[in-house]
């Protein structure tokens, strides 16, 4: 068996800074605005420029991988322009930071924050700028086949096929509703740049490649059939389709029945389909940090499984939840994998996993994130159940922003790392980074290979 990845997941918007350095050119979050509870994206945990010593601190805590992005703006001039060399440098400098150092560099191409002026060409509603992504992967791929071994595409890719669909896939607004047509076009498109990307790397070389989901286990409300079937339903669009695609290179036929029956007029070529079919997955990743619930008495009788959880989501009363209400399920993360694996047979690999908390630290003692910690050894525990008990294959354990990165709303206050990084969402202050009290816990499960916990 390969050995087992402890590690640490990033995006470029949420970590990097640098926004307008060495010809770096704009993306949809560098002219997003700080607000009251938010901060804006131009400095991140300025990782751009302590490259280094975030490099030794992942080294130290033991890690052997580290997935990060590629910015596209940073390296594609407007995305579709010209490659910038100096942007390149910073991740040929960060690769072989990452090998100098015994780590595995895995790449994703794609974390939401789309090239500015791409997005007001419509961002991956346009089919244009789906073939400018594929040629800048293309080009990735050639520059780092040779180091990189693992690879995703696009971030959380179910979320380009639920309610705010545009929001990934464009980033500005559009001046318009977006419809059920937009969110089922992009989903699409989406997937065949994926598996343009995903054959591509498979023709040129011996790497790995998987899709990956945003997975949160969904319980029915109640044992109400009602309940069951929405859940069902909502699962087989959400989640199992894209998997399908994913293993086996064809839509669910429930999904292709909805297309047909509502008569959504999309655009997909033949040519497209082929390319899915063509694709294989070598693991499928997933992102994991709660469960959620459906309540069928709240969905409208004629809404799109889409929409399921947008309304009839509600309160899972037997689990507890942090200050921003996600609840914790470590439970829900076995069963992420068991679902995963028992259908399809393809090794998982659970790539980010973490709690947002809210901690501050008083200039001199070592922040006490028990929660964090405890966090961590269930859903851990949980993990080497799916392996030892359920016969799951599970490739690794990243945590996801390891040493303090802005939240996914820019939010600095939400905090996920083990490592604390002196800003706030309006104050830089010295951006010193502070290991905290879960950095030795984790450090000492790693090197144990979790036999202690």
């Amino acid at each position: 068996m390969e050995k087992f990845f402890w590690g640490n997941s990033t995006s470029s918007m949420q970590t990097e800074g640098g926004w307008n350095e060495d010809g770096k050119s704009k993306s949809v979050y560098d002219i997003r605005t700080a607000t009251e509870s938010s901060s804006d994206w131009k400095v991140a945990n300025d990782n751009y420029h302590n490259l280094s010593e975030d490099l030794d601190l992942m080294k130290d805590l033991g890690l052997n991988m580290y997935r990060f992005q590629v910015s596209w703006s940073r390296v594609m001039h407007d995305g579709d322009g010209n490659l910038n060399s100096k942007g390149l440098e910073f991740y040929d400098q960060l690769v072989q930071g990452l090998l100098d150092r015994g780590i595995e560099p895995m790449i994703c191409l794609y974390h939401f924050d789309m090239p500015l002026k791409l997005a007001n060409e419509g961002g991956f509603l346009n089919k244009k700028v789906v073939d400018d992504f594929i040629r800048f992967g293309k080009i990735i791929i050639d520059h780092f086949k040779d180091k990189v071994k693992y690879w995703i595409t696009f971030n959380e890719q179910n979320l380009y096929f639920q309610p705010g669909a545009t929001h990934y896939a464009v980033g500005i607004d559009l001046g318009r509703k977006e419809t059920i047509e937009d969110i089922y076009q992009i989903s699409h498109n989406i997937m065949y740049a994926h598996a343009c990307l995903a054959n591509y790397l498979h023709d040129t070389s011996n790497n790995k490649i998987g899709g990956m989901l945003a997975y949160a286990a969904t319980y029915p409300s109640t044992c109400n059939p009602s309940d069951q079937l929405l859940v069902a339903r909502f699962n087989e669009f959400v989640n199992n389709s894209l998997l399908d695609a994913f293993v086996r290179g064809s839509y669910s036929p429930a999904v292709i029945s909805f297309v047909k029956r509502y008569h959504l007029h999309l655009d997909i070529e033949k040519d497209e389909l082929a390319e899915i079919k063509k694709m294989k997955s070598d693991f499928i990743a997933f992102s994991y940090y709660r469960t959620d619930v459906i309540d069928a008495s709240k969905v409208p009788v004629d809404c799109a499984p889409n929409y399921y959880l947008k309304y009839g989501k509600t309160r899972n009363k037997y689990t507890r939840s942090n200050y921003w209400d996600w609840n914790i399920d470590p439970q829900g993360f076995r069963k992420v994998m068991d679902d995963i694996y028992y259908r399809y047979r393809v090794p998982v690999f659970p790539i980010e996993n973490g709690i947002g908390l809210l901690e501050h630290w008083d200039g001199l003692h070592q922040i006490d994130d028990q929660l964090r910690i405890d966090y961590m050894r269930e859903h851990i525990n949980e993990l080497k159940k799916a392996q030892k008990e359920d016969g799951v294959e599970v490739l690794g354990y990243l945590g996801w922003g390891l040493i303090d990165i802005l939240s996914s709303s820019g939010n600095m206050d939400k905090r996920y790392g083990v490592v604390y990084v002196n800003r706030s969402n309006h104050d830089l202050k010295d951006m010193k980074r502070i290991p905290k009290k879960s950095f030795y816990w984790l450090q000492n499960v790693i090197k144990t290979d979790a036999k202690f916990i």
